[in-house]
């Protein structure tokens, strides 16, 4: 009777490793079959894109002036040297990584004050916050960096008020409340 107990046990587990075995050799066909399937991609837009952006990788060249901006979340690290007006934020032009032109001016703000737009260029790594706060962070570590580049330059920069760091941020939810001070709606009757 014992025997018998013992070899069906030993029977299920053979029949469960067996059906171990069995699932792995599907699961392995399942993974040759993906990946005979997968195709070749013709060159589109955005690879060309991805190519484009490796020109604009972050090399700075020696004589550089370095400033660092930030604004609500947003902290941008500026690289500023001579050259012919090029500005490359994380990697790509200003124009595709800030689509907005009005930011796109206020990203060149610093430069067109002191119309020396064409004469430097800057290497941008930003992070953080939204297009809005990380545009306001690069426009005050472009000021920083143009300070240090010549102390001459702070009295304009200064009247401008883009030396100054913008100090507002997200005031914090309040309980009893939607939002940091919206209300729920209130019926009286």
């Amino acid at each position: 009777m014992v025997k018998k107990i013992k070899t069906e046990e030993k029977q299920t587990k053979q029949v469960k490793t067996k059906a171990k075995v069995e699932t792995k050799k599907v699961k392995a066909k399942k993974e040759t079959v993906v990946k005979k399937a997968e195709v070749k991609v013709p060159i589109t837009p955005i690879i060309k894109k991805a190519v484009k952006k490796d020109a604009l990788k972050l090399k700075v060249p020696k004589g550089f002036t370095y400033g660092t901006g930030k604004r609500k979340c947003s902290i941008a690290k500026v690289w500023l040297f001579g050259g012919k007006g090029q500005i490359a934020v994380n990697e790509q032009e200003l124009k595709a990584y800030i689509k907005r032109d009005c930011l796109c001016d206020v990203v060149k703000s610093p430069l067109n004050k002191l119309s020396l737009l064409s004469k430097y260029d800057a290497r941008i790594s930003v992070m953080g916050g939204g297009l809005t706060g990380q545009a306001s962070a690069i426009q005050l570590g472009l000021a920083r960096a143009l300070v240090k580049l010549n102390p001459e330059f702070r009295k304009v920069l200064k009247e401008d008020s883009l030396l100054s760091r913008d100090s507002r941020i997200k005031e914090r939810k309040k309980y009893g409340k939607k939002k940091a001070r919206k209300g729920y709606q209130f019926r009286k009757r």
